[in-house]
């Protein structure tokens, strides 16, 4: 795996939330508790609001499948928020905090946007057909963020440095690395917007915002991914990226020496 080759300094940046407050034990606990009041009330948009009179295909399906999921991330979300198990179980809780913020804002806002345009469209192909074009440009979208997240990392960007050093890496994070995925990003949406106009005669406005909202919500969502599971792979790694129990962040071992 690449990133073995790297070491604790390289990741040294990425334990700022943690040293925060931000992504504290405690702070993850209250956004499960979130988590477990939001996922239902997406769930009943999703199938009672947009699913309701749709084409979309295999919507039973995706129904079960997707209650399944949420029935589970709900549970373990309410067990993990507390704080006898959190305490002991932060690597478990930092998985489930991720797994809940994917299914509300990116899973969730995706098969809204599907199911409410296929209310409007009756061809199961077109339908399909957009689920194909959407979840391609997502996955692209996921591949460009993880490379350019790894070359990041391995040039040293995510490293605590001087005061200018981290400065000009910040510049070049905003100017230069950001581009690819916004480029990718960009023209995937307007790719995707460009389908629905032509194909479902989309074009009112409150429709198209609806559906810019949904979709970029899902492609935001694929593109910060990458970094929580670099987290999580550095949460088990290293014991420098987990509390002790006194809720204290560990210092890493150059700090310990």
């Amino acid at each position: 795996m690449p990133l073995k080759k790297l070491s604790e300094a390289d990741f040294a940046v990425l334990r700022g939330p943690l040293e925060s407050g931000r992504q504290s034990p405690n702070s993850l606990a209250f956004t499960l508790v979130l988590c477990v009041i939001f996922q239902p009330l997406l769930f009943f948009l999703v199938y009672v609001v947009a699913a309701d009179s749709s084409n979309f295909p295999f919507i039973n399906n995706i129904y079960y499948i997707h209650l399944i999921i949420t029935i589970s991330l709900v549970v373990l979300s309410a067990i993990f928020s507390i704080k006898t198990l959190y305490k002991k179980y932060q690597k478990i809780q930092y998985l489930l905090v991720i797994l809940g913020s994917q299914n509300i804002g990116g899973i969730s806002f995706y098969l809204m946007a599907l199911f409410f345009i296929g209310q409007n469209v009756d061809s199961e192909s077109s339908l399909l057909t957009l689920a194909y074009i959407t979840l391609l440009f997502g996955l692209l979208n996921f591949v460009v963020t993880c490379m350019r997240f790894y070359i990041l990392l391995k040039s040293g960007a995510y490293r605590k440095e001087s005061k200018r050093d981290k400065l000009r890496s910040k510049l070049e994070l905003d100017i230069k690395s950001y581009m690819p995925i916004i480029i990718t990003a960009s023209i995937g949406l307007v790719f995707v917007l460009q389908f629905l106009v032509r194909t479902f005669g989309l074009a009112d406005i409150e429709t198209t915002i609806m559906m810019i909202f949904c979709f970029s919500l899902f492609y935001t969502m694929l593109f910060v991914l990458p970094e929580q599971l670099v987290i999580l792979y550095c949460k088990y790694r290293f014991e420098s990226f987990n509390f002790n129990k006194n809720g204290k962040l560990k210092p890493m071992d150059r700090e310990r020496a």
